[in-house]
């Protein structure tokens, strides 16, 4: 288990966001005041975050012709160096400088590969009681804390699905790792989502605060609550989809461009054709089982205890974990 940090070494930024981008969109061909500050509205302030949009996107934010949108696009991919090739070494030195945030759970850190991890969208999925939230709140603290302590020195930014944020735990925690209860308040920015489109829009709200403040963390709690009651029936599948997965994608591309991690949570749904074993599975089908890097499975065993099952992972091999829930937060 970590050692307490203390309250100045939470404050420290260790692992900054990349810098911005010092071109200016009104300095691409075809993008007038206008056309720009229509941009900014919505979300596309940073030239990487036009270059590696899709044509129809831009279109419909600028209000301009297809056509128009992939000139411009194609000049912000020539100014900002994308598409690329580079070698293994390259990506492998990149990964060295990824981020971890530790859970306070040695076996959970361990199956994670170290702890939660930057520029990667991490799932913990389960039942109602096995810990989703309790996991979200740990993480949201422990970032704040210095990296000797496992964290990242930095802010976090929390959208609230089902209105289970509770500041009040985060006094707990925050005195469970040393850190000052207040600041740690301080430092998480929370927003309740009213529905899909809300939750959607806020991630936007999230990338131009994290132009201004050092957002390491991203929480999502829970991902897919808000679209699996607006989106009813057979008929409405193909459409929740669609969102649900532009919405993971906004997700990773806030994860890639200010080298933070998101932590989301998800709901299950009971298969009755499953006769033996766990007939649960995590909500969103194959789309968020192919846009989440990381999916932990959570259930209930004797209190105070969980445990984690690693279901998938590009690189880590499956496995459990077990871990306590207990006043100061995730223990082992």
């Amino acid at each position: 288990m970590p050692s307490k940090p203390s309250s100045k070494a939470a404050g420290a930024e260790e692992n900054p966001p990349a810098p911005k981008h010092e071109i200016a969109l009104e300095d691409l061909p075809g993008i007038g005041v206008t056309t720009a500050e229509k941009l900014r509205e919505s979300g596309y302030t940073d030239l990487m975050e036009l270059a590696v949009a899709s044509p129809g996107d831009v279109a419909e934010a600028a209000e301009i012709g297809v056509a128009v949108a992939q000139k411009i696009i194609g000049e912000a991919r020539r100014k900002a160096d994308v598409g690329q090739f580079e070698s293994g070494t390259t990506l492998l030195e990149r990964r060295k400088r990824l981020g971890r945030i530790t859970t306070n759970s040695k076996a959970l850190d361990e199956l994670l590969g170290g702890g939660v991890e930057t520029q990667a969208i991490t799932e913990f999925s389960g039942e109602f009681g096995t810990g989703k939230t309790q996991i979200a709140h740990q993480v949201a603290v422990d970032v704040q804390t210095a990296s000797a302590q496992g964290g990242l020195g930095g802010e976090v930014v929390y959208i609230d699905t089902e209105s289970t944020f509770r500041p009040e735990r985060i006094v707990d925690m925050a005195k469970g790792v040393g850190i000052d209860p207040e600041e740690a308040l301080r430092r998480i920015h929370v927003a309740r989502a009213f529905n899909s489109n809300h939750q959607m829009l806020l991630v936007q709200k999230a990338q131009e605060l994290a132009r201004e403040r050092p957002i390491r963390l991203l929480v999502v709690d829970s991902l897919t609550a808000h679209f699996r009651s607006e989106y009813l029936g057979r008929g409405e599948l193909a459409p929740r989809q669609q969102h649900l997965n532009r919405h993971l994608h906004e997700l990773l591309r806030f994860a890639d461009t200010y080298n933070a991690a998101i932590v989301v949570t998800n709901q299950v749904s009971a298969r009755p054709d499953i006769l033996f074993g766990d007939p649960t599975r995590p909500i969103g089908g194959n789309i968020v089982a192919h846009a989440a890097t990381y999916r932990v499975y959570l259930r209930k065993s004797k209190p105070p205890k969980r445990i984690a099952r690693l279901i998938d992972s590009p690189n880590l091999p499956e496995g459990e974990a077990v871990f306590s829930l207990t006043g100061e937060g995730i223990r082992d």
